[in-house]
């Protein structure tokens, strides 16, 4: 009887503490379960992070040693004699985030709820291969931007975070671009813009279509979103370099016409989803 007992206390503890297939599933987060589960379990996004970053290291000193290499579509002219520079959006480009997400998940909360408490823990990791490559940019007397649409207030929590991970930060200009800060927007062309008057960009990093083009551009279809992959065929694997974020995005804005309010219910949205599969 005494094991018994031990037994049902035991479930009781686990009960309460671990989500309930059920409850996950009335959730709006259940649809990013195996997304996140993906980037947090699989061999295979490692691979992929690390073989994104390998291929950007092995591709700096042509780009160095090639003037007229930029990674930026509207440089400036005689750009040439600029001194380089990389530009990188920070989350799930350099840290992770998954772990908000799993919270989210197990608390059947949805962004921004939780969000600002999970930046100022200042304990997102670095994503693979980020660290090597970011040290031999550094090494090689590039300036490195990191170009984010996490708002302004978040900018002391976000640094501390870098440079707890042991990630070039310098000091001298700022290289911290923040939604918000300055008056800027979603849109981080202003910001690109902003670099490239005084840089020549010879790579960009990110996880989202906007991070390398202009946002105007990228709020398209889907099928409108897949052709601007064409248009700049010569900039992917060379100069762009798209990072592989299943859990949240532009790309799923693009199944709901880029318009949350027009599917309020979590219904409405499933049924877009499954069009979408069509």
């Amino acid at each position: 009887m005494k094991s018994l007992r031990h037994i049902f206390l035991y479930c009781i503890i686990f009960f309460t503490h671990t989500p309930i297939a059920s409850e996950i599933d009335n959730s709006y987060q259940k649809q990013s379960l195996l997304a996140v589960l993906y980037k947090r379990t699989s061999a295979e996004y490692k691979a992929n992070t690390y073989q994104i970053y390998a291929s950007a290291k092995n591709n700096i000193d042509n780009a160095l040693a090639d003037k007229s290499w930029t990674a930026l579509v509207n440089q400036v002219r005689d750009y040439q004699s600029l001194p380089p520079a990389i530009i990188l959006d920070i989350d799930e480009t350099v840290l992770d985030n998954s772990e908000h997400q799993v919270r989210s998940i197990k608390n059947g909360t949805n962004y921004p709820i939780g969000w600002k408490d999970w930046v100022s823990e200042e304990s997102a990791g670095a994503l693979p291969g980020v660290k090597e490559f970011l040290s031999y940019a550094n090494a090689k007397g590039i300036k490195i931007f990191y170009v984010t649409n996490r708002t302004h207030d978040l900018e002391e929590y976000t640094r501390n975070n870098i440079k707890a991970l042991g990630l070039p930060l310098d000091e001298d200009i700022d290289v911290l671009l923040m939604k918000n800060e300055k008056g800027w927007t979603s849109d981080k062309t202003s910001r690109r813009d902003l670099i490239r008057n005084d840089f020549r960009v010879i790579q960009v990093f990110g996880d989202q279509l906007d991070d390398f083009i202009s946002l105007t551009e990228t709020a398209k279809s889907i099928n409108e979103r897949k052709i601007l992959i064409n248009k700049y065929a010569n900039m992917w694997g060379e100069k762009w370099y798209m990072l592989i974020n299943p859990m949240y995005g532009e790309w799923e804005e693009a199944i709901y016409d880029h318009c949350w309010s027009c599917y309020p219910k979590e219904s409405d949205r499933v049924n877009q989803r499954l069009k979408a599969l069509e």
